[in-house]
């Protein structure tokens, strides 16, 4: 597997060990940011949120931005990981389709919701004002589309879905959906209200 330039800079810097583990820091660092945005993650909320020393940060991560690209790359990561587990047990496009759907249902509701979508959040706060995080934002983004699209196609092929569906429309409406999810979330939404979205985004597909 290939190393990500991130990762390979983190695991490669000489000199005396550090005195805490990055991923740790980087998933108190996501939390941070999806809460309170890029702007308002002061670099003093980010040193105490992931337990270091400013002067450790700028070492790991060189600055702010660099603490950011880190805990954004392992953010999608973490996510891809956890869809990857629903997913092996889907048979059908159809069931694929609500695997997805259900996981954001999931990340939507409770103090997880109110939390935030780091990615929603960066396309809100930075992808005016940094073209690299606006380029990072749109391929997460499309990268989700297009496995919709992909599951949806695969679904009329095994009859779980109607052929009459548009499948690039209907991908790009559940991606809208699932980032709505994620926004409703933020307003503190029950389980039983997201997942009755699931539901009725499914309708979409007869």
């Amino acid at each position: 597997m290939k190393t990500s330039p991130i990762v390979s800079t983190l695991s490669r810097s000489p000199g005396r060990p550090r005195g805490f583990d990055p991923d740790d820091a980087l998933d108190r660092a996501i939390g941070t940011f999806s809460e309170n945005g890029y702007h308002a993650s002061s670099l003093s909320k980010l040193t105490a949120a992931m337990e270091i020393a400013e002067g450790s940060l700028y070492k790991a991560f060189g600055d702010k931005r660099g603490v950011f690209l880190a805990a954004f790359e392992r953010y999608v990561t973490l996510r891809g990981e956890r869809l990857a587990r629903e997913l092996a047990t889907a048979r059908t496009g159809r069931e694929k389709v609500g695997a997805v759907l259900t996981v954001y249902a999931e990340y939507s509701h409770g103090k997880i919701g109110r939390r935030g979508c780091l990615v929603v959040g960066s396309a809100v706060d930075l992808a005016d004002s940094d073209p690299e995080i606006a380029k990072l934002v749109a391929a997460v983004l499309a990268s989700h589309e297009k496995r919709l699209v992909n599951f949806i196609r695969e679904g009329q092929e095994d009859g779980s879905i109607a052929p009459q569906v548009d499948a690039d429309v209907t991908g790009r409406l559940l991606l809208c959906v699932m980032q709505g999810m994620r926004v409703l979330g933020k307003t503190g939404r029950s389980q039983e209200e997201m997942t009755s979205l699931v539901n009725g985004a499914l309708k979409l597909l007869d």
